[in-house]
């Protein structure tokens, strides 16, 4: 084990050392941004500038692309005073997920009530459409305020140039010709031009998520959950329909992680360079992106909640690897907000051959681990039998094995299990006895 300490810890290292620079590089980009943003607020106030970035700079920190990141513009409207329209089956973007009594909304029309409203700003035509309806004098239609918005931002664009706000170079616009639900930008971070995809948002309180599992009671401290999804983002889905996003929320949750002591965010870290390096094709998009680890990093903080399971590097990122490994064989990564939601439901990945390359890199993971290392070792780390992949399936079978005693079991099976809690150790040979059974009464 000594011997492996220093390829897990180098290849962080590298990681670590240009995560500084890389929020330098956000930070450069995002004050041009700013600046054209303030103007697009001055010419329209109903656009208002976010200044709170620390989101976003987190997660272009973390995440191994440095090409894109979405920024969010909100409307300066109360949304608590919108009708929520839910749309019929037909016409739904996406379909509603049932969690308990709550369910992850679809896509939905946004309608000002015909009595009693201060949004009067929000009745012109520019952003509005009017609607025969009883309760409603009609929709704010999320077409219509892309396409304001990206009017704003190249007058803004075209000021700031002319009165030397910005230097030449600094900011292109070429790409807001695409036809898209967000408003792609170009801005010189120094070193490269990172595209902030510029998103409009109307924000809505919403009652706190009632979680199972004792959520707050685990890695989470308490109240945390609620505060992070008592606020609900909705964003443009389609020229006439909005859709609840859990951007944010999860965002807050990794924020959260990041206060833990231990390596849980470092092995958020190292999986997405990983992934980069190794497991996405070459030129084509298609693959595990930073929005699937981030969410088997927050189903592995929940599984494995105590401090102990997070102090060895190598041991932190198998806790991810055992629960991306199950997702990927059963071909379901549950959202963390709302597990019935299928986060690998249509999205054109090729599941199997993505299980090979996280199967290769758990069998031998020093093959990866390559940041030009001077000595290159022989395959010294263990390889599991082949007894892996029936094992991963048993979650489909039997949804009691989605516990941290199952994900405890596979940790033992690729030798990096270490823990003392006689509990966690009394319940995972407990469930391994009972597995044994079950695999015998098969064959």
């Amino acid at each position: 084990m000594a011997a492996k300490v220093p390829h897990w810890h180098s290849y962080l290292q590298v990681i670590l050392s240009r995560e500084s620079q890389k929020v330098e590089h956000f930070q450069k980009a995002e004050n041009i941004l700013l600046i054209v943003l303030e103007r697009v607020n001055a010419m329209d106030p109903r656009f208002i500038v976010d200044y709170s970035r620390n989101l976003e700079a987190l997660e272009f920190a973390l995440s191994a692309a440095e090409d894109e990141i979405s920024m969010e513009v909100p409307l300066c409207i109360d949304g608590d005073a919108l009708l929520m329209e839910e749309c019929s089956g037909e016409h739904s973007d996406s379909e509603k997920v049932n969690h308990g009594n709550y369910q992850m909304p679809g896509s939905c029309y946004l309608g000002i009530p015909k009595e009693g409203t201060h949004l009067e700003n929000w009745t012109n035509e520019d952003v509005f459409s009017v609607v025969g309806s009883t309760e409603s004098s009609g929709h704010i239609v999320p077409g219509k305020v892309l396409h304001l918005l990206k009017e704003l931002i190249v007058a803004a664009i075209v000021h700031c140039k002319r009165q030397s706000l910005i230097k030449p170079g600094e900011l292109s616009a070429e790409r807001l010709k695409e036809d898209d639900m967000q408003l792609p930008l170009l801005v010189s971070s120094g070193w490269k031009m990172i595209c902030f995809n510029i998103v409009p948002v109307i924000r809505r309180k919403q009652d706190a998520l009632k979680l199972n599992n004792n959520w707050q009671d685990k890695a989470f401290p308490h109240g945390s959950m609620s505060k992070a999804t008592q606020e609900a983002d909705y964003i443009p889905a389609s020229y006439y329909h909005w859709r609840y996003s859990t951007n944010r929320p999860i965002l807050k949750l990794v924020q959260i992680v990041s206060t833990l002591k231990g390596h849980c965010l470092d092995s958020l870290r190292l999986l997405d360079q990983v992934n980069r390096e190794n497991w996405k094709e070459k030129g084509k998009k298609n693959g595990l992106t930073f929005h699937h680890l981030k969410m088997v990093l927050l189903w592995a903080t929940h599984f494995f909640s105590s401090p102990e399971d997070w102090m060895n590097l190598e041991g932190s990122v198998y806790r991810l690897l055992v629960i991306l490994l199950c997702c990927l064989v059963t071909k379901h990564l549950p959202h963390f907000l709302y597990p019935e939601q299928n986060l690998f439901q249509g999205g054109g990945l090729d599941l199997n051959s993505l299980y090979s390359k996280v199967e290769s890199f758990a069998s031998n993971p020093e093959h990866f681990l390559k940041f030009h290392f001077a000595i290159r070792e022989d395959n010294t780390h263990h390889q599991v039998d082949d007894g892996l992949k029936a094992l991963l399936h048993l979650p489909v079978e039997d949804k009691a094995y989605w516990d941290t005693a199952f994900f405890d079991m596979l940790l033992d099976k690729f030798q990096v299990y270490q823990i003392k809690d006689t509990q966690r150790i009394s319940a995972m040979s407990h469930l391994l006895s009972r597995t044994k059974k079950v695999v015998n009464n098969q064959s």
